[in-house]
Protein backbone atom coordinates (compact mmCIF):
# COMPACT_ATOMS: atom_id res chain seq x y z
CA UNK A 1 0.00 0.00 0.00
CA UNK A 2 1.42 3.37 -1.03
CA UNK A 3 1.09 6.04 1.66
CA UNK A 4 2.91 8.88 -0.03
CA UNK A 5 2.48 10.63 -3.33
CA UNK A 6 4.98 12.71 -5.26
CA UNK A 7 3.98 15.81 -7.20
CA UNK A 8 6.12 18.41 -8.93
CA UNK A 9 6.96 21.38 -6.72
CA UNK A 10 5.42 24.73 -7.58
CA UNK A 11 6.03 28.26 -6.38
CA UNK A 12 3.04 27.78 -4.04
CA UNK A 13 5.20 25.28 -2.09
CA UNK A 14 7.91 27.85 -1.29
CA UNK A 15 7.01 28.52 2.35
CA UNK A 16 6.56 24.83 3.25
CA UNK A 17 9.81 23.84 1.51
CA UNK A 18 11.60 26.60 3.40
CA UNK A 19 10.07 25.37 6.66
CA UNK A 20 11.24 21.80 6.00
CA UNK A 21 14.76 22.86 5.01
CA UNK A 22 15.00 25.26 7.99
CA UNK A 23 14.42 22.54 10.58
CA UNK A 24 17.77 22.15 12.38
CA UNK A 25 17.83 18.38 11.77
CA UNK A 26 17.54 19.01 8.03
CA UNK A 27 19.52 22.25 7.74
CA UNK A 28 22.63 20.61 9.18
CA UNK A 29 22.77 18.46 6.03
CA UNK A 30 21.17 20.71 3.40
CA UNK A 31 22.61 24.11 4.23
CA UNK A 32 21.06 27.54 3.84
CA UNK A 33 17.28 27.18 3.48
CA UNK A 34 16.70 30.23 1.22
CA UNK A 35 19.34 29.11 -1.28
CA UNK A 36 18.24 25.47 -1.23
CA UNK A 37 14.56 26.42 -1.63
CA UNK A 38 15.42 28.58 -4.64
CA UNK A 39 17.42 25.70 -6.11
CA UNK A 40 14.57 23.21 -5.72
CA UNK A 41 12.12 25.58 -7.40
CA UNK A 42 14.45 26.61 -10.25
CA UNK A 43 13.67 23.58 -12.45
CA UNK A 44 17.02 23.80 -14.20
CA UNK A 45 18.06 21.35 -16.88
CA UNK A 46 17.47 17.73 -16.04
CA UNK A 47 16.60 18.37 -12.39
CA UNK A 48 13.10 17.57 -11.12
CA UNK A 49 11.87 18.33 -7.60
CA UNK A 50 8.78 16.86 -5.96
CA UNK A 51 6.74 17.41 -2.83
CA UNK A 52 6.34 14.29 -0.72
CA UNK A 53 2.73 14.27 0.43
CA UNK A 54 1.35 12.19 3.27
CA UNK A 55 -2.16 12.42 4.70
CA UNK A 56 -2.85 15.64 2.81
CA UNK A 57 0.27 17.55 3.81
CA UNK A 58 3.74 18.11 2.39
CA UNK A 59 6.16 16.29 4.69
CA UNK A 60 9.31 16.46 2.57
CA UNK A 61 10.96 17.06 -0.76
CA UNK A 62 12.77 14.74 -3.12
CA UNK A 63 14.63 15.65 -6.27
CA UNK A 64 16.34 13.86 -9.09
CA UNK A 65 18.87 14.90 -11.70
CA UNK A 66 19.87 12.99 -14.79
CA UNK A 67 23.04 12.36 -16.76
CA UNK A 68 21.67 11.78 -20.24
CA UNK A 69 24.88 10.98 -22.15
CA UNK A 70 24.13 7.46 -23.42
CA UNK A 71 27.55 6.19 -22.29
CA UNK A 72 27.04 7.32 -18.69
CA UNK A 73 23.25 7.48 -18.38
CA UNK A 74 22.22 7.45 -14.74
CA UNK A 75 20.32 9.58 -12.24
CA UNK A 76 20.87 10.95 -8.76
CA UNK A 77 18.46 11.54 -5.90
CA UNK A 78 18.36 13.96 -2.94
CA UNK A 79 15.85 13.81 -0.10
CA UNK A 80 14.68 15.86 2.89
CA UNK A 81 11.87 14.91 5.26
CA UNK A 82 10.62 17.15 8.05
CA UNK A 83 11.75 15.73 11.42
CA UNK A 84 8.14 15.56 12.65
CA UNK A 85 7.79 12.66 10.22
CA UNK A 86 11.03 10.79 10.92
CA UNK A 87 10.75 7.10 11.67
CA UNK A 88 7.61 6.47 9.61
CA UNK A 89 9.35 5.16 6.49
CA UNK A 90 8.00 8.01 4.34
CA UNK A 91 11.39 8.99 2.93
CA UNK A 92 12.12 5.38 2.01
CA UNK A 93 8.76 5.09 0.31
CA UNK A 94 9.38 8.31 -1.65
CA UNK A 95 12.77 6.99 -2.78
CA UNK A 96 11.20 3.71 -3.91
CA UNK A 97 8.61 5.58 -6.00
CA UNK A 98 11.13 7.94 -7.62
CA UNK A 99 13.74 5.22 -8.12
CA UNK A 100 11.25 3.01 -9.92
CA UNK A 101 10.21 5.92 -12.15
CA UNK A 102 13.83 6.59 -13.04
CA UNK A 103 14.50 2.91 -13.78
CA UNK A 104 11.35 2.80 -15.91
CA UNK A 105 12.69 5.79 -17.88
CA UNK A 106 15.77 3.82 -18.84
CA UNK A 107 18.32 4.53 -16.13
CA UNK A 108 20.30 1.51 -15.01
CA UNK A 109 22.03 3.12 -12.01
CA UNK A 110 21.07 5.67 -9.36
CA UNK A 111 23.37 7.54 -7.01
CA UNK A 112 22.85 9.31 -3.72
CA UNK A 113 25.52 11.23 -1.84
CA UNK A 114 24.69 12.06 1.79
CA UNK A 115 27.14 13.58 4.21
CA UNK A 116 29.33 10.75 5.51
CA UNK A 117 28.22 11.67 9.05
CA UNK A 118 24.50 11.41 8.23
CA UNK A 119 24.09 7.97 9.77
CA UNK A 120 20.26 8.07 9.80
CA UNK A 121 20.04 8.72 6.05
CA UNK A 122 22.75 6.20 5.16
CA UNK A 123 20.93 3.51 7.14
CA UNK A 124 17.73 4.14 5.16
CA UNK A 125 19.53 4.14 1.81
CA UNK A 126 21.33 0.89 2.55
CA UNK A 127 18.04 -0.76 3.62
CA UNK A 128 16.69 0.17 0.17
CA UNK A 129 19.61 -1.60 -1.52
CA UNK A 130 22.06 1.26 -2.13
CA UNK A 131 25.68 0.17 -1.78
CA UNK A 132 28.66 2.20 -0.63
CA UNK A 133 30.96 3.22 -3.46
CA UNK A 134 33.38 5.40 -1.52
CA UNK A 135 34.10 8.49 0.50
CA UNK A 136 34.10 11.84 -1.28
CA UNK A 137 36.71 13.70 0.74
CA UNK A 138 35.99 17.34 1.65
CA UNK A 139 32.93 17.03 -0.57
CA UNK A 140 30.76 19.89 0.63
CA UNK A 141 31.03 22.98 2.74
CA UNK A 142 28.77 22.72 5.74
CA UNK A 143 26.75 25.49 7.40
CA UNK A 144 29.65 25.86 9.85
CA UNK A 145 31.94 26.87 6.96
CA UNK A 146 34.15 23.77 7.12
CA UNK A 147 34.47 21.04 4.52
CA UNK A 148 32.84 17.68 5.23
CA UNK A 149 33.15 14.28 3.62
CA UNK A 150 30.32 12.78 1.58
CA UNK A 151 29.50 9.16 0.99
CA UNK A 152 28.70 8.05 -2.54
CA UNK A 153 26.20 5.20 -2.75
CA UNK A 154 24.67 3.64 -5.85
CA UNK A 155 21.84 1.31 -6.74
CA UNK A 156 21.57 -0.75 -9.92
CA UNK A 157 18.31 -1.65 -11.59
CA UNK A 158 17.00 -4.80 -9.97
CA UNK A 159 18.58 -4.07 -6.56
CA UNK A 160 15.81 -1.86 -5.14
CA UNK A 161 14.33 -3.41 -2.00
Amino acid sequence: MTRVTLRLLTEADRSRIHEILSAPEVAQWWGEADEETDGLLSKEGDQHAYAIEYEGQTVGVIQSWEELDHRYRHAGIDLAVHPDHYGLGLGAEAIRILAQRLFDQGHHRLTIDPAAANVRAIHVYEKLGFRRVGILRDYEKGPDGTWHDGLLLDLLKGELK
